[in-house]
């Protein structure tokens, strides 16, 4: 794809975005549904190819969701609600990887390996439309916590046991001690490496009065977590969400009030724009 195409299709693709954005302000109809059904009319108009891979899609806009996500949590609210939170996450999510596995094996015929991949691929949640409800009707903040807590965990959670169910449909071999080693290995290492990175980096910021810097190292820690944690092999997400919230709880008292309001800004635009292409692409897509 030539340079000029390039721009032009991520320039449609921002005028759609805010196209859609203004008139689901007037319609009243969810955010995310509207541009997946643009998206799909758009692709009968005329095809589009994005040109970005799976691979590609997990690098730019996974890292930048999570760590909003993550910024914005309160660390004593969440410590306060962890065992109710991991509790729906973690055996929440193997619970429905089982059952849409077996359920999609027994109906369909499909191997069982292949289906418990299908059924990892979608047992995580993604609860954007519910939160922006729950901002709008103003509800406990504890059952937001609940609710994002669980998302940022499971979400973890879902690309750990989808990589295991694909060892398992690939090699045909499964064994459930070595699974569960697997399990705690990688994502016990990626929050190592959240709450390194994210402590160095927290650290940082607190001896720096610059709000241009101090954004730029957190997006150098939103993107570097995720990397560093991958190239080790461990959770780049659980590596996303341990720097997030450390950064967003202890980080945020080295900030001063116009580097806080212009971080929050700075991040709430790039989760909506991530967010937004996510949805949009998958319309074209599909």
């Amino acid at each position: 794809m030539e340079i000029f195409e390039i721009e032009a299709t991520i320039t449609e693709l921002l005028l759609i975005v805010a196209v859609v954005a203004i008139v689901v302000q007037r319609l009243r109809v969810p955010y995310t549904v509207a541009l997946v059904v643009v998206g799909l009319l758009l692709s009968f108009v005329q095809p589009v190819d994005v040109g970005l891979t799976p691979e590609l899609i997990m690098m730019l806009f996974v890292p930048p969701l999570i760590f909003e996500a993550a910024l914005h949590l309160d660390l004593n609210v969440l410590r306060r609600n962890l065992p109710g939170i991991l509790t729906l996450a973690v055996p929440g999510v193997i619970i429905t990887t089982l059952i849409v596995g077996g359920i999609v094996s027994y109906t369909t015929g499909l191997a069982l390996p292949a289906a418990l991949v299908f059924g990892a691929l979608i047992s995580a949640t993604d609860p954007v439309a519910i939160i922006s409800l729950f901002r709008t009707l103003g509800v406990p903040k504890r059952l937001s916590v609940i609710v994002e807590g669980e998302s940022l965990f499971n979400d973890g959670a879902a690309i750990v046991i989808f990589g295991l169910m694909v060892g398992y449909a690939v090699s045909g071999q499964f064994s459930l001690t070595e699974s569960i080693l697997d399990f705690v290995r990688v994502s016990v290492g990626g929050l190592a490496v959240g709450i390194a990175l994210g402590t160095g980096v927290a650290w940082i910021i607190s001896h720096v009065d610059d709000h241009l810097i101090e954004i730029t190292l957190t997006v150098v820690l939103a993107f570097g977590s995720f990397l560093a944690a991958e190239s080790l092999h461990f959770s780049g997400v659980l590596a996303v969400v341990a720097a997030g919230l450390l950064n967003g709880n202890l980080g945020l008292r080295g900030m001063s009030p116009t580097t806080r309001i212009v971080l929050n800004n700075f991040w709430e635009f790039v989760a909506f724009l991530a967010n937004s292409l996510i949805f949009l692409i998958i319309g074209l897509d599909i």
